[in-house]
C-alpha cells in the first residue's frame, strides 16, 4: 500500500485555507468545521508517517494513538476543537 501521508497533509493545508476564508466571510460554523477537518487530516498524516493507520474523527482521540504522546496543551486544544466543531462528540 502506498504511503499517502503527503496527500493528507496537502488536504489539511487546503482545509485550513478554507477555514480562514470562511472566518473572513463571517461563516463561523464553516470555519470551525474546516479547522476541525484540517486538524483531523494533519493528525492522520502523522499516523501514516510512523507507519500506522488512524480510525475515527475525534482529533483528541487520534492524538492519543500516536506513539509519542503530544504535549498536553495540544491535546487540550484538540478537545476544544472537537467539542465545538463536532456536534455529536461527547468526551
Amino acid at each position: 500500500m502506498p504511503n499517502r501521508s503527503e496527500d493528507w497533509l496537502a488536504q489539511a493545508v487546503r482545509d485550513m485555507e478554507q477555514a480562514w476564508a470562511s472566518r473572513s466571510e463571517a461563516r463561523h460554523e464553516w470555519a470551525c468545521f474546516a479547522a476541525q477537518q484540517s486538524a483531523e487530516k494533519a493528525v492522520r498524516d502523522l499516523h501514516l508517517s510512523v507507519g500506522q493507520e488512524a480510525w475515527g474523527h475525534v482529533v483528541a482521540g487520534l492524538l492519543t494513538e500516536i506513539p509519542s504522546a503530544p504535549p498536553q496543551d495540544l491535546a487540550d486544544k484538540a478537545k476544544v476543537l472537537d467539542n465545538f466543531c463536532i456536534p455529536t462528540y461527547m468526551p
